[in-house]
């Protein structure tokens, strides 16, 4: 910032110590001056002009800080002056600042109040010392006194000017730390969006990887003894689905890393859904996937991944909590208004299980997922056993 900018930010910041220096200033300089055209006022009337002369200038000092205090002791000195001394004094201009202050920083009945004396003290000093240096001449009494009154009105049109910048100015900064204030409101909730959201993905990836990784693990375990090969093959899925899960977590991260590094891959869709079943199956879950209908609307993007993580959060259910026994089926039904998706088993449902559906943590998850695409979601344990989970995605024709 260069130096005059500091300077007037400064000027700015500590309006106290600039008025108080122009005060001392301009009483020294009225003062001296007072003393030069001396001749003007009898020697014993000196003391008198000191006091006037201070009483008009001094509470400059305090014209911004103390509006309403120094505009009454200006006044109040003006009224001394006019009464007492029968001559102008340098002293005088401290009327046009008054008027300028009272215009910009004073409320508004102050300004006009302030603007009406300084016109009526126009008028009274003109008739009062001119009667008294024996100007009587009309004419010149009335120009004297429309000089000072236009001179006045000028003073008080700029102070008015600014007082009009000075409020707008100000309604611009409160506007513009709102907007901030707006801005970062925004900015948070959006960020705390993509903080769920992320957090969503990792939870789907993290609990279906490791159900596999555990169902595989303790299918392995039991068949080493009898079919090292079907141990083997545990084994391989394991390690499969152990890098995969690793990719998408690397890439979940490297999301939050924001290093323009990360690497980014298709996300999943209701065309990988055989894929995910594929791999359910692998760990000795029986799964079957059924696919009713044609497709005939696009599914929007992130529609698509909604299905597909809500197969995926019901399957790792199935794996956790439906038993050894149970089966899974999963129909996928393409309907013209939407896309309907069942996934049902016949395991122990949410007898198992006092704390009911609440001990799904995901499923609060694909609500409110399925919900921000107008959808809507069911889940509950069936009448005869299993449990089912239910949800709808409308499609529109222009999707």
């Amino acid at each position: 910032m260069a130096w005059h900018r500091s300077a007037d930010q400064w000027l700015r910041d500590h309006p106290a110590h600039v008025d108080t220096v122009t005060a001392v200033a301009l009483w020294l300089f009225c003062g001296g001056l007072t003393v030069v055209i001396g001749s003007a006022v009898s020697p014993s009337q000196a003391l008198l002009v000191f006091v006037i002369t201070s009483l008009e200038l001094l509470p400059l000092a305090w014209r911004r800080t103390k509006v309403t205090l120094s505009a009454g002791l200006i006044i109040l000195a003006c009224l001394l002056h006019l009464a007492l001394l029968p001559t102008y004094l340098p002293s005088i201009v401290a009327v046009p600042i008054v008027v300028f202050t009272l215009a910009k920083y004073g409320r508004r009945w102050e300004s006009t109040t302030g603007l009406a004396l300084a016109l009526l003290g126009a008028i009274l000093s003109t008739v009062s010392f001119g009667a008294v240096g024996g100007y009587f001449d009309a004419g010149y009494m009335i120009f004297n006194a429309l000089v000072i009154m236009l001179g006045i009105l000028v003073v008080w049109t700029s102070g008015d000017l600014a007082r009009t910048r000075r409020l707008n100015v100000h309604a611009l900064e409160e506007r513009t730390a709102r907007l901030e204030k707006e801005q970062a409101a925004e900015r948070a909730a959006a960020a705390a969006d993509e903080r769920a959201r992320i957090a969503r993905d990792m939870h789907d990836v993290v609990a279906h990887s490791l159900s596999v990784m555990i169902a595989q693990a303790d299918g392995g375990r039991y068949a080493a003894a009898q079919s090292p090969d079907t141990a083997r093959q545990a084994l391989e899925t394991i390690a499969a689905t152990g890098r995969e899960s690793l990719r998408e977590m690397r890439r979940l991260l490297g999301v939050l890393r924001n290093d323009g590094d990360a690497a980014y891959r298709p996300q999943p869709s209701v065309a990988d859904l055989s894929e995910l079943v594929e791999t359910v199956s692998a760990t000795g879950q029986p799964v079957e996937l059924f696919v009713h209908g044609t497709r005939t609307n696009r599914l929007p993007q992130g529609a698509e991944l909604v299905v597909y993580r809500a197969v995926q959060e019901a399957l790792t259910n199935v794996l956790k909590h439906a038993g050894p026994a149970a089966a899974a089926r999963v129909d996928v039904r393409w309907a013209p208004d939407g896309i309907h998706v069942a996934v049902t088993d016949n395991g122990r449902g949410s007898q198992a299980d006092s704390s009911g559906e609440g001990s799904r943590l995901g499923l609060p998850g694909m609500r409110e997922r399925v919900s921000l695409y107008g959808g809507t979601m069911t889940a509950a344990p069936l009448p005869r056993g299993g449990f089912a989970v239910s949800l709808f995605i409308p499609v529109s024709e222009d999707a």
